[in-house]
């Protein structure tokens, strides 16, 4: 991972090297340079591992589970059972009734003596254990044991658990696809911005030679007495304003390499020369889609996400069901300790296997579980209806995106057919001006309606573009590999 992590940088940095030195960049360029640097699309990157982990983590709860625990404790006093030494009572054999008795001591009755404190029975011989042989050395105490837990039924707990941390990642990867569709379309329209003023510079430039050829001429018809000074003067403002229109575009094409030098990853004063600054591929149009709901509605990477949510509200569902359900596991240990007791009471350290069964079965809880559960339901049902809200609103973008679309490529149409309208019209009025029929005014009118009819035409081309980068974004089609 991180030798492919350092080759990906060096390309990054390679790459960039070539942009500074002026190569031709085209649009897949810019979107792989887009997706490399994007810093969120990295994060979210980060967290699609972090939801592989816990997802591993998840799936490790099949298995046994072994731990090890020791504890030592140290104790002030020794643990003593007597409090004094104990004196119980004997008994023989009675060969008359056959049977075990106590030997009391007998009085001048013939019966047993009693304590006159106690009340009881005086014994004629007693065993005496003393204090000290029921008195253990405790004070310092040892003890550990290693345990083997192994799930047997948890009423459907842990595979809600990895269902939940399977929808959980595949949700971030949804996400993760998402902003790679915004990344993308973000570069596109900076690109094509980009595109559409590099054009205008080269209209403005064309229009100030235009109108300065222009006033060449009227300076040349007014020395020689057929245009007048008023002619000129309309021609100089022209041509100011041909200049100023010239150097806006300078500034906003400027601008717009920002933007999109930013999107790519790159530094702002980065300058990238793009493949379709010429203008080859803005005719390049194909206004037919036939789309299917349903497909779209399967690629649309944010109803995606909204569908794992779903997925993973139905396992909170079936979490908070397995509150209800009886837990059994398989429990398995070795316990030692020093002292310990399994020969009498002895300093050694000894130990032992065990083994056993865990069953929990919930009987009564006030209606806590059942109504975590509906609620747990009830968060998923909400869901569901937001989810068929989206594919409603989904269904309506991409109708409004078509119909721009198509909006879009009559426009262009349009804008070709005003755009050779006005290239005759402005050649009729030059050839006009020349023979006397037509006034300076009415060229540079012609003048302006060719300037802006070559300027409808390139934001047409750019419309049409822009709008087919947008349905691709619409339909869920918009990738890169």
């Amino acid at each position: 991972m991180k030798h492919k992590y350092l080759a990906t940088l060096a390309v990054s940095v390679l790459f960039s090297a070539n942009v500074l030195a002026g190569e031709v960049v085209d649009l897949d360029s810019c979107r792989s340079m887009a997706l490399r640097t994007n810093k969120s699309l990295k994060a979210t990157d980060e967290a699609i591992k972090g939801a592989g982990f816990t997802r591993k983590a998840a799936a490790a709860a099949y298995l046994p589970g072994i731990d090890a625990s020791a504890t030592y404790m140290y104790n002030q006093h020794k643990t003593s059972l007597l409090s004094e030494d104990a004196k119980l009572p004997t008994m023989y054999f009675n060969p008359l009734t056959q049977k075990y008795e106590y030997d009391f001591l007998i009085g001048p009755d013939g019966l047993p003596m009693t304590d006159p404190a106690s009340g009881m029975p005086i014994p004629e011989v007693v065993a005496v254990i003393p204090k000290e042989a029921m008195s253990f050395d405790t004070r310092s105490v040892f003890a550990g044991a290693v345990t083997l837990t192994q799930p047997i039924f948890m009423g459907g707990q842990i595979k809600a658990l990895n269902e939940i941390a399977k929808y959980a990642e595949e949700a971030l990867v949804a996400g993760r696809n998402n902003a790679t569709q915004d990344v993308l379309y973000e570069v596109d329209q900076n690109y094509w911005l980009v595109v559409s003023l590099v054009a205008k510079q080269k209209l403005a430039q064309s229009f100030v030679n235009l109108v300065d050829t222009f006033h060449y001429n009227v300076n040349a018809m007014v020395e020689e007495g057929i245009a007048t000074k008023a002619d000129l003067l309309n021609v100089d403002v022209k041509l100011n304003e041909a200049r100023i229109l010239l150097n806006k575009v300078d500034n906003g094409l400027s601008l717009s390499r920002m933007a999109l030098a930013q999107a790519c990853g790159l530094s702002a004063d980065t300058e990238m020369t793009l493949a379709d600054e010429s203008g080859s591929r803005l005719a390049e149009v194909s206004p037919d889609y036939v789309t299917d709901m349903e497909d779209v509605y399967a690629r649309r990477q944010d109803l995606e996400m909204v569908r794992k949510g779903i997925s993973m509200l139905e396992g909170q569902e079936k979490l908070a069901r397995s509150s209800m359900l009886p837990k059994l596991a398989l429990v398995g240990a070795y316990t030692f300790s020093t002292p310990n007791l399994i020969n009498g009471f002895n300093r050694h350290l000894k130990g032992g296997f065990s083994i056993g069964a865990a069953v929990t079965i919930p009987i009564w809880h006030w209606g806590a579980n059942y109504n975590t559960f509906r609620a747990a339901r009830s968060a998923t049902n909400a869901q569901r209806i937001v989810l068929q809200d989206l594919e409603d609103k989904v269904t309506l973008q991409v109708r409004q995106a078509r119909f721009k679309y198509s909006e879009a490529f009559k426009t262009y149409e349009m804008a070709n057919s005003n755009m050779r309208s006005a290239e005759e019209n402005l050649r009729c009025a030059q050839e006009g001006f020349k023979e006397g029929v037509l006034t300076a005014n009415d060229v540079i009118l012609a003048q302006t309606g060719w300037l802006q009819a070559h300027s409808e035409k390139i934001d047409a081309e750019i419309g049409v573009r822009l709008c087919d980068v947008y349905l691709s974004k619409v339909l869920g089609t918009l990738s890169y590999k």
